[in-house]
């Protein structure tokens, strides 16, 4: 909330900021005092939950949000979840979905004067959504806020993302608004609110379903933007006096619980590290001591595309919550342990690798001794038809294939002379069941992917090509086969076995991989977790010895700060620029007398920039800060 509104609710109400735990944790006070992570994460979730006893209906949630969303100090008006403008209906003002007020009583569906309830948690992101838990998530009344009926609906189900000013929608996102053009703050609010959902809701209420950004190295499931705006707008009065009516069960729709990051926004740092935010107890000592340098870092498993890293742990007086891993100077990658494997490496090229240790209060060691590793010789890149390079078997209906083009030239998979399908083979059964048809549209280039998701894809859906629930109706024992001219060249899985292969799994085909394979052979992806999709919708194939060595063109100055980045290359290139969750975001191309990308419309992070030429293709990352 707009910093001024403290002051005048603290002045009202006589909201005390808590000097020390309230009474609500006196139960907890132990573990909340000292865990950290998501051991304090669990504690918080348990007392969240057995708290929560009066479950609203929705029409009752609707009556509490015109209690627990007024403007403090009155009894009329409600504030407006994303409003910045201090006119209300009527007024001059030709569009009134800015507006920060509202009659309690203009509650409605119309796009004039009226205001309805807006799920920050947007409904339809959670997994499965929020009306599938009887009532109890949908209606949950530290989730629902007052809003605008035409401001709700222009956020609809975007998920929250960067940006500066007003709330608006970015066009990869929704931005909650903060004051910095004298509007109103509500990042804390809407952070604070996901971290809440999901501490009650656990896995249907993951922040990454909800929000862009980098994936905490402590959390995958936490991004790193939520704890950036709990950290930037301090907790209100207005805020405060919500968890104050939930908590007491006598009020008439008190829930009974609270939302502990309201309490102590300090919290969530000490779960999920990251930007230091408030503590209002008081009562966690402000660390300022570093972790240990990483000793004995050594390299090992060699391929032409990774190298596998180990080192010994590092101490610290709170506890070390991850690393940071660099790549001839530049930073690469993160790690909650102490061994990590570097991907995206080039064939034949020697690597400088050294790591650092962090602690919860961001605190940072120096980095260790620099050990040297090179990668091993590629493949002959003699690739001549498509192959599978991604498959994804998540939670619900987040089910993807991918399928990448390293052949040289276009193909449309519906070409006369070459055609090409899939198939898959349900629950064991020795014959294939149904048969995929690319639409007549599709075109696959050189050096790309093309994409098939279920329709009920809930993630990375920016990258998807083509919607199929037959071909994704897999369930990590079923074989799929991709098909030429109706004769088998790639499988995942094996036909007639039904053993499950990839269950719950993300599988990338490494780098290094660049033909088919009619029997299915683990040691050729890489896997991961359920619902990974980072690498959906782009595919790194190394080049051989005898092809053009991209790992020789430089991107620099890397990390960037400037709205260029320069590309040093010996050939014409075209390079597409991805986000770390496969969205396409820039098109271009460089040459001998054109060696600069813009990027100044990209916003601050780390991103993935693809370099094709006649002679292959090759990933890279770079970070603007």
């Amino acid at each position: 909330m707009k910093k001024y509104y403290i002051a005048i609710f603290t002045l009202i109400l006589s909201i005390n900021l808590l000097s020390q735990q309230s009474p609500y944790y006196d139960g907890t006070s132990s573990e909340v005092s000292n865990e950290t992570g998501m051991t304090l994460f669990a504690t918080l979730a348990n007392l969240t939950a057995n708290e929560h006893t009066n479950m609203l209906s929705y029409s009752e949630a609707r009556e509490c949000l015109k209690v627990i969303d007024l403007e403090p100090g009155q009894s009329d008006n409600v504030l407006l979840i994303y409003g910045f403008s201090n006119n209300m209906c009527p007024s001059s003002s030709s569009d009134d979905r800015d507006h920060l007020r509202r009659d309690k009583d203009d509650f409605g569906g119309g796009q004039t004067c009226e205001w309805n309830r807006e799920h920050t948690f947007a409904n339809s992101l959670a997994n499965p959504d929020l009306d599938s838990s009887n009532g109890t998530a949908y209606s949950d009344a530290h989730n629902l806020r007052a809003s605008d009926v035409g401001r709700n609906g222009e956020r609809g189900n975007l998920k929250f993302t960067t940006g500066s000013g007003n709330s608006y929608n970015t066009g990869s996102g929704w931005y909650p608004g903060d004051d910095s053009t004298g509007g109103t703050d509500w990042r804390g609010d809407a952070a604070r609110i996901v971290m809440y959902m999901y501490l009650r809701y656990g896995t249907q209420c993951y922040p990454s379903l909800v929000a862009n950004g980098t994936t905490n190295s402590i959390d995958s499931n936490m991004i790193d933007l939520l704890l950036d705006w709990n950290a930037a707008d301090p907790v209100s009065a207005y805020e405060d006096v919500r968890n104050t009516y939930h908590e007491n069960t006598s009020n008439t729709y008190g829930q009974g619980n609270r939302n502990p990051f309201i309490d102590n926004p300090h919290l969530a740092t000490r779960i999920w590290g990251g930007t230091p935010a408030e503590d209002r107890w008081g009562i966690f000592a402000t660390d300022t001591e570093d972790p240990s340098v990483p000793m004995n870092l050594s390299v090992s498993n060699e391929t032409s595309s990774t190298i596998d890293l180990d080192w010994t742990a590092s101490t610290d007086n709170t506890g070390v919550t991850g690393y940071d891993i660099y790549v001839d100077g530049m930073f690469d990658s993160s790690s909650a342990t102490n061994s990590h494997t570097i991907t995206g490496l080039s064939a034949s090229t020697p690597y400088i690798f050294t790591v650092l240790a962090k602690d919860l209060a961001n605190n940072m060691s120096a980095q260790s001794s620099s050990v040297n590793g090179t990668t091993t010789a590629g493949g002959s890149g003699s690739v001549t038809t498509l192959y599978f390079s991604e498959y994804m078997e998540g939670s619900s209906l987040n089910k993807a294939l991918e399928i990448a083009n390293y052949t040289g030239a276009i193909v449309d998979p519906n070409d006369a002379v070459n055609t090409y399908t899939l198939k898959i083979s349900t629950n064991g059964n020795a014959t294939w069941n149904s048969t995929y048809t690319f639409p007549m549209s599709a075109s696959i280039n050189d050096g790309d992917v093309y994409v098939i998701g279920n329709t009920g894809l809930a993630l990375c859906t920016g990258v998807v090509d083509d919607s199929n629930d037959v071909i994704t109706g897999f369930n990590g024992n079923d074989a799929i086969g991709l098909f030429k001219n109706d004769i088998l060249i790639d499988i995942l899985g094996t036909l007639g076995d039904g053993t499950a292969y990839a269950s719950n799994t993300t599988l990338v085909r490494k780098t290094s991989i660049d033909s088919p394979n009619t029997t299915y052979t683990a040691s050729e992806w890489d896997t991961f977790a359920s619902n990974t999709c980072t690498d959906l919708g782009v595919h790194t194939q190394t080049l051989g010895t005898n092809n053009y060595n991209l790992s020789e063109i430089k991107l620099y100055p890397n990390p960037t700060s400037g709205d260029v980045l320069n590309i040093d290359a010996n050939q014409n290139l075209s390079i597409t620029i991805f986000d770390l969750l496969g969205k396409k975001l820039i098109i271009d191309s460089v040459s001998s007398s054109k060696k600069q990308v813009d990027i100044s419309k990209l916003k601050s992070g780390a991103y993935f920039i693809k370099l094709s030429s006649e002679d292959g293709t090759a990933t890279r990352k770079f970070i603007k800060q």
